[in-house]
């Protein structure tokens, strides 16, 4: 890497740093108030969130553009998911709350930064699927909209994989099923000038310091489009298989022809 890439990528990183420091002093502060006078609900802390997503995008220089409409009605958004970038490119324009792995919950750091944004954590025990039922009810029927990524993995955003339905289980429960819609998303990544197609992707076992470098670095960044499809009432399915095919070739539609196959 050149002195002018070590630069850049000190300066960006520096900048990301306190946009993101900032958004937790505020946030902090904001939920003190939030939580002893609407519990669930969040109405202030998620613009936070979302004003930290969209600036990073600023420092960065990347472009950012969004096709379709973010539903506005009680439910859930799920996505394709290829980089850590989603996080924010998901958030810059829609308030959510992701859904992760309980195991993120204890990462240094990104763990406590999980949590004050109000993150669902869930476990991949099957006798825990009762449990994260109530979850999902409590946070959906409070308004919030949950979002999670159906393939499981992330990919280096050239495909997308198979959507797996577990998840989607939850919304068929009797408080949900008739009280929620389901948004697809594709995010669709195009990279730097003369940069590998996949500039953007991060998956497998690529080191994630290494490739936050190399994006903070490059002179001239690509941009993300995040494309919203029509959402549809989960009780226009028979059931979670049906709903996560429906979901994922939204997904794929959405996606360049050369980006749609598994």
């Amino acid at each position: 890497m050149t002195s002018g890439g070590w630069l850049r990528a000190g300066l960006r990183g520096l900048a990301m740093v306190l946009v993101i420091l900032l958004g937790v002093v505020i946030s902090v502060g904001l939920r003190l108030i939030e939580r002893p006078i609407y519990g669930l609900h969040r109405p202030w802390t998620p613009y936070v969130t979302q004003w930290v997503s969209w600036t990073v995008f600023r420092v960065l220089g990347m472009g950012h553009e969004v096709q379709g409409t973010p539903m506005r009605a009680p439910g859930a958004v799920v996505a394709n998911h290829a980089s850590w970038l989603d996080i924010f490119a998901l958030n810059a324009r829609k308030r959510v709350y992701f859904v992760s792995k309980s195991e993120v919950a204890g990462w240094p750091g990104i763990g406590h930064l999980a949590r004050l944004v109000g993150t669902v954590f869930i476990t991949r025990d099957p006798k825990e699927a009762r449990a994260q039922t109530e979850v999902f009810e409590s946070r959906l029927l409070a308004g919030h909209k949950l979002l999670f990524f159906p393939e499981g993995s992330s990919t280096d955003g050239m495909r997308v994989l198979a959507f797996k339905s577990t998840l989607f289980q939850a919304f068929f429960s009797q408080k949900l099923e008739h009280a929620i819609h389901v948004q697809p998303v594709s995010v669709i990544y195009e990279a730097p000038k003369g940069q590998d197609p996949r500039f953007y992707g991060w998956w497998g076992d690529m080191d994630f310091g290494t490739h936050l470098v190399r994006v903070l670095a490059v002179r001239h960044q690509g941009r993300v489009r995040v494309v919203y499809h029509a959402p549809a009432r989960v009780d226009a399915f028979a059931d979670r298989k049906a709903l996560a095919a429906w979901a994922e070739a939204q997904v794929r539609a959405g996606m360049p022809e050369a980006r749609r196959g598994r």
